[in-house]
């Protein structure tokens, strides 16, 4: 297979953890055709979408430590055309950049897209979390989302519970995840309008009811094709209410609960309608916080934790998406040369 990765700039993938590096060095240990390229380096000539990339040099032997791996890679430049690859994965980090999909637009019905752009049109804000189906919040927890302030205000001050948790719309990585206390309800005024007024137009502020348990961390579930791969716990460091790993936390093997497999079940099929096929989800107390779809990590951990190789999960997925296609066409080349031939009869 022709593999395209479009992510975040090479140099700056810490070799000992990232995720898509793993992804990278499976498809290489395969002999596929692999290539990578940043959104910037995406490029249109003579109406046809093409990239600035980087294609690694073939090795006859690639060595198994991923560390070493990435220390050794050579690459060849070259400006290659998007609709020669059989399928670009996407693992560039939030937000999303509109202009990015508009250049995978012009190929997406001749590549296999992981995750498809349409889905992360929908999906690249937390306000997906909240279009599950889930009436009774028995899987969702009840979320607000405004530029309002004197709503957001109100929400507080009648929320049921003493605390709430407040987070930009688009952050990732735990960046801005705040303990609302009603008791500091003085404060958080000037908290809201620091947030919302800090862009041009205004940010969206999720305020959400806080989860029993969110001090003790979350669990981070990797979703394949709909369903659940992996998981790991993360557990907060000492007086930070953040679990995310970049924020200081640490984690610890996880089983899934009868709760945490019927959310899975609840959630996979919607996941996989948008084309989400590949996500890691954020779970407190067996309710869903967050939806990660653009460069969801946490596959070297779950290998360690479990001595298992997710990557090679993902791979085996995208291989059979790309090989049901092409037989697909074959199919339909076949059909095609019977009715052309009988006409020639």
């Amino acid at each position: 297979m022709n593999i395209l990765f479009l992510m975040y700039p090479w140099d700056k993938i810490d070799p000992e953890t990232d995720s898509t590096l793993r992804l990278i060095h499976e498809c290489v240990s395969r002999n596929h055709t692999v290539a990578i390229a940043t959104p910037h380096n995406l490029t249109m000539r003579d109406s046809v979408s093409s990239a600035f990339c980087q294609v690694f040099k073939k090795s006859d032997v690639v060595t198994a430590n991923i560390v070493s791996f990435y220390k050794k890679a050579e690459f060849q430049k070259s400006q290659l055309p998007l609709a020669g690859f059989d399928t670009i994965i996407m693992r560039a980090n939030p937000p999303l950049d509109p202009i990015t999909l508009n250049f995978l637009d012009s190929v997406r019905d001749d590549v296999f897209i992981m995750n498809d752009i349409d889905g992360l049109r929908i999906a690249n804000t937390k306000l997906y979390t909240a279009s599950f189906d889930d009436p009774t919040n028995h899987f969702i927890p009840v979320t607000h989302v405004s530029k309002t302030t004197e709503y957001l205000v109100d929400v507080l001050k009648e929320s049921k519970s003493d605390k709430m948790i407040m987070k930009p719309l688009d952050g990732y990585g735990g960046h801005g995840v705040i303990l609302v206390e009603k008791s500091a309800h003085k404060s958080f005024q000037s908290l809201l309008e620091f947030y919302i007024n800090s862009g041009k137009g205004g940010n969206y502020v999720i305020l959400q009811e806080y989860v029993e348990g969110a001090d003790a961390g979350d669990v981070r579930i990797m979703m394949l094709n709909g369903e659940p791969v992996g998981a790991m716990k993360r557990v907060p460091a000492s007086n930070d209410v953040r679990s995310n790993i970049h924020a200081g936390g640490s984690v610890i093997k996880h089983v899934l609960t009868k709760n945490e497999k019927a959310l899975c079940k609840h959630i996979g099929p919607k996941l996989v309608r948008d084309g989400l096929y590949f996500v890691g989800i954020d779970v407190i107390n067996e309710k869903l916080i967050e939806v990660n779809v653009q460069s969801p990590g946490g596959i070297m951990r779950i290998n360690k934790l479990n001595n298992v190789k997710l990557q090679k999960k993902v791979i085996d997925f995208v291989e059979s998406v790309v090989n049901a296609k092409e037989a697909l066409a074959q199919r339909k080349h076949e059909f095609r040369k019977a009715i052309n031939d009988a006409h020639i009869i």
